[in-house]
């Protein structure tokens, strides 16, 4: 049976884009409203957590997130144990920009309450996965990789030289993998009930339903981070869309999600993780589009490959660091595939500290990095291939050759 279309024709989709430009208008006002309100007064008393610590030789930056905004500002002599703590202070709100306000800004701040007695939910498993690895820096990553919590400095500039900062922040990857194995967990525990009280019941869609429940409460446990958030929402359409028979992998899908997004979250249009997570969803569709009529295991083997050196001119226009250790990023793509949900076991085993000797060792390696960033005219001419890339093959080979390019001079700064 041949897959519909999800709009009909030029009027219904141009409806779903008047609907979601007012969407868009009237939370971006509201937005504003608590902009106007947030600067009617030099001074702003709130409160929030903490989301962030940035300790400096000379100074140390929090960044805090209360119900409306995050923003930056000084705290004395901060450390761990002020990580998802609520805080309550005052902070100067004269001249900050309402962009600033929906990016997020650094603002000085005074009278700060720290409250230390109070402990959620999140700071609880916080402490259980940092309390099983003895190495800051490696209990840093694992609370990163469950928890979206940030990173330390060391591992920060360790996953920039390897290239695995995508595998580090969670994404639609993470949520693919969390996927998979609450689908064969749940299959098993629900394949006997099903057959027993609800025969008569699509056992796939109840059991969508039931992954759809835990990944949404999981994502707003961790806070909602921008590109779990467009990979959450993808999920759900991605499962409305089968369920209706419509065309899945199109980029038309993607579009949808990514305005429905910015339209619902005006704030989001700022978010670079949101941005990346979209660039990366759209050269895999790329590839399928391209290369679906290749034997299986030739997709398997260079999707990963291919994946990481077309994405890398526009990581590099953002992030300069470029190392040789980079190019094992394909690979070690593949591999946490397996090394995520086996982690996750271990860590609700209390056996947390299995792979340490591991990345202590790793973490004891020195790895050569110089600054090399992406020209703007490449990376400008480079999206925009990519998005003509979309409608003819001759300029998706185009693509290809600028991606080989771009790769071989990027490197050959290391050789």
């Amino acid at each position: 049976m041949e897959s519909l279309t999800l709009f009909k024709n030029f009027k219904e989709r141009r409806l779903f884009f008047l609907i979601a430009f007012f969407v868009f208008i009237f939370n971006l006002y509201v937005e504003f409203t608590k902009y106007k309100q947030f600067t009617k007064n030099e001074v702003y008393h709130t409160s929030g957590t903490i989301q962030n610590y940035y300790q400096k030789e000379n100074h140390s930056t929090v960044k805090i997130k209360t119900d409306n905004f995050t923003f930056f500002t000084p705290y004395k002599q901060p450390n761990n144990s002020i990580l998802y703590k609520e805080i309550d202070l005052y902070i100067v709100s004269k001249n900050i920009t309402f962009i600033s306000y929906l990016k997020g800004f650094y603002t000085k701040s005074f009278n700060l309450n720290l409250d230390i007695s109070k402990t959620s939910n999140i700071e609880n498993i916080h402490n259980l996965i940092v309390n099983q690895h003895t190495n800051n820096d490696i209990a840093s990553l694992y609370s990163a990789l469950y928890l979206a919590s940030p990173l330390t400095s060391t591992l920060r500039e360790l996953s920039s030289k390897l290239g695995i900062s995508h595998l580090i922040a969670i994404s639609g990857f993470h949520l693919g993998v969390i996927s998979f194995v609450l689908y064969f967990l749940i299959h098993i525990l629900y394949k006997r009930i099903h057959s027993v009280y609800f025969p008569y019941r699509n056992k796939r869609f109840d059991i969508m339903i039931f992954i759809t429940i835990i990944l949404l409460s999981y994502m707003v446990f961790i806070d909602t981070p921008p590109s779990l958030l467009r990979a959450f929402f993808m999920f759900v359409f991605g499962f409305f869309l089968v369920r209706n028979n419509i065309k899945l992998i199109s980029f038309d899908t993607l579009l949808i999600v990514l305005l429905v997004v910015i339209a619902l979250f005006p704030k989001l249009l700022f978010s670079l993780s949101l941005w990346f997570s979209v660039v990366g969803v759209f050269y895999i569709f790329l590839f399928i589009k391209y290369f679906n009529n290749l034997n299986k295991i030739i997709q398997f083997v260079i999707f990963n490959f291919w994946i990481y050196l077309t994405i890398n001119p526009i990581t590099h226009y953002f992030f300069a660091t470029t190392a040789l250790e980079q190019l094992y990023s394909p690979i070690l793509t593949i591999l946490f595939s397996i090394f995520y949900p086996i982690t996750v076991i271990l860590h609700f085993l209390n056996n947390g500290s299995v792979f340490d000797q591991f990345f202590i060792t790793i973490l004891n390696t020195t790895i050569y990095s110089i600054e090399i960033n992406t020209p703007r005219w490449f990376f400008i001419i480079y999206i925009i291939i990519s998005l003509l890339s979309i409608t003819k093959k001759e300029i998706f080979i185009l693509l290809n050759l600028l991606m080989i390019f771009y790769n071989i001079w990027l490197f050959h700064f290391i050789f």
